[in-house]
């Protein structure tokens, strides 16, 4: 390992704390020097690797962002510890642990122990992905397995976010047992891992069932079928007051201008011990959306950060944002843009 790596890491983990506060570099500067502000010059090299800061900056930093608090009016302040209350000193504690341990590096250097893929030691992780149906299988030489050329990940529904999500979790849980199946392929002891589960309703079984056991105001209207003039279907929410419906957007040829992504995590409802999460799109490249928020080193770390902010230790909660779509390729949400989030659950108070 690399001195330059965990600074990396700890430089884009400091950039999106900031970010995610909706601070200037100039009032971070501000409110860690006190009555002697820091240059901005100075915090801009702390975001982009050429330094990292000593442990008291680094202590300052998880004060700082223990708590919003910290932002009163138009002002920005370091408050004391003795100030915090049990749970932003139980924040304080944690966050502090990871930019030190960002900082000076151990096994796994650049997934912090808060990185929302990163799962308890011993505990087995199952990834779960749709089956093509058999009449979009049927012409594909390598998705036949009576043919010499058979390739079994040809079979599955969403190849590109599994890719994307098994690396991700193989590197940050690398003692752990990760495995990945289709719906077909599970046993009773796969249901009681924690389960990470790709795609919607309409061919994840698995999906289905955890969305129907969880008191979730989400749920998932499957599109009609891929014509232009059908309903693209959405993610329908319920409010008190009726619901609201979330589609993904095309233009009139049929054409994919924006998905829509939902991610969910929560506790498992077939093992109380472990946790299930889903990552769904209405269409592929709205379920890579969901799985590349968290995995995209370009937004990761805001993205954590903004979840970390918003939700806290909640055991349930759930996002459904915009995926843009240019050039046929879906980009990753940033979720600290307010207009890339169409929904949140549990609702800010």
């Amino acid at each position: 390992m690399s001195p330059a790596e965990p600074r990396s890491a700890l430089a884009r983990r400091l950039r999106a704390l900031r970010e995610a506060a909706g601070m200037t570099q100039a009032e971070l500067a501000q409110a860690l020097g006190g009555e002697n502000p820091l240059s901005v010059s100075l915090i801009s090299s702390w975001e982009n690797t050429d330094k990292a800061p000593p442990t008291r900056r680094l202590n300052a930093y998880a004060t700082l962002f223990a708590t919003r608090r910290s932002v009163s009016g138009d002002t920005v302040r370091v408050l004391p510890l003795d100030e915090l209350s049990d749970e932003e000193r139980r924040r304080y504690d944690e966050l502090l642990e990871e930019l030190l341990w960002l900082r000076d590096g151990r096994e796994g250097a650049g997934y912090p122990e808060t990185d929302v893929w990163r799962f308890p030691e011993n505990e087995d992780v199952t990834i779960v992905s749709a089956q093509l149906p058999p009449d979009l299988r049927q012409h594909l030489t390598y998705a036949d397995p009576e043919s010499a050329d058979f390739v079994s990940l040809y079979t599955y529904a969403d190849p590109d976010a599994l890719i994307e999500l098994f690396g991700h979790i193989r590197a940050v849980n690398p003692n752990h047992h990760v495995s990945f199946h289709t719906t077909e392929e599970l046993t009773p002891d796969h249901y009681t891992t924690h389960l990470v589960l790709l795609g919607g309703v309409d061919w994840n079984t698995v999906t289905r069932d955890v969305i129907e056991r969880v008191d979730l105001p989400v749920k998932q209207v499957a599109r009609d079928d891929d014509s232009p003039t059908s309903s693209p279907g959405g993610f329908l929410v319920k409010h008190d007051g009726g619901s609201e419906l979330f589609p993904p957007l095309l233009d009139s040829e049929g054409h994919l201008l924006e998905d829509v992504a939902h991610f969910y995590r929560g506790v498992s409802p077939f093992n109380r011990k472990r946790t299930v999460t889903v990552c769904n799109g209405m269409y592929s490249r709205g379920t890579l959306g969901a799985v590349r928020a968290l995995t995209d080193e370009r937004f990761r770390d805001r993205n954590q950060a903004y979840l970390r902010s918003r939700f806290g230790e909640a055991e349930f909660f759930s996002i459904i944002s915009r995926v843009p779509v240019v050039g046929g390729k879906g980009l990753t949400p940033d979720w600290t843009v307010a207009e890339n989030r169409l929904h949140e659950w549990p609702e800010a108070e």
